[in-house]
């Protein structure tokens, strides 16, 4: 039996991404499932559809139901009440950059902080100092990552994943491809896409 994977697609901008990042881990443990977790932008992605902005502001009663929903589900998974990112969607860019740097194992931590700082802490992911808070809460050298994540070499690496999420036919976040290339889409998705990626490797 080969080993389960499966790749988590997720903007730093995106309500559901937020949710997913703070329940994935548990649930792929105990699934069996690796995840690769592949911060990207969504906004490249976004203008290629017609979109100036995300499909949430330019539809104004999906966007107002999606913050509903989202104080639901914060409430089912026992999450802080949900702060509403102003201006909405935030700027992630730099948040991505770090994320992109960041070996596999800080990756997870990195990124769950990040979005807890946007959703439930009320803080702009896209301040520098925001970011760098978050990076010093987890031990990590700040000036020294941002810096490095800000290379030209790194930025390279965060468009060329924005480019494979695109490629791979990722649309919106968060989004999940299984090693048959099986994309799922969207936080309630997730299950469907831990399933999927466990049993193909059991068939392997």
């Amino acid at each position: 039996m080969t080993s389960a994977t499966l790749d988590f697609y997720y903007e730093f901008a995106s309500p559901y991404s937020y949710l997913t990042a703070m329940r994935i881990t548990p649930l792929a443990e105990a699934a069996g499932v690796l995840v690769r977790w592949k911060p990207f932008l969504l906004g490249p992605i976004f203008s290629d559809q017609g979109y100036t902005s995300s499909p949430f502001n330019v539809f104004p009663i999906k966007g107002a139901h999606m913050w509903v929903d989202m104080d639901r589900l914060v409430a089912r998974d026992g999450l802080p009440p949900v702060t509403r990112p102003d201006p909405f969607p935030a700027n992630g860019l730099l948040a991505a950059r770090v994320a992109i740097f960041l070996n596999d194992a800080s990756r997870p931590s990195f990124s769950r902080a990040v979005f807890q700082a946007e959703f439930s802490g009320g803080r702009d992911i896209g301040e520098r100092e925001t970011v760098r808070q978050v990076l010093a809460s987890l031990g990590h050298f700040c000036a020294d990552i941002m810096a490095e994540a800000e290379a030209p070499a790194n930025k390279d690496r965060l468009r060329a994943q924005t480019q494979e999420a695109k490629a791979r036919g990722v649309f919106g976040a968060p989004s999940f491809i299984t090693s048959d290339g099986a994309l799922f889409w969207g936080n309630d998705r997730l299950e469907m896409a831990l399933e999927h990626a466990a049993r193909l490797a059991k068939a392997a």
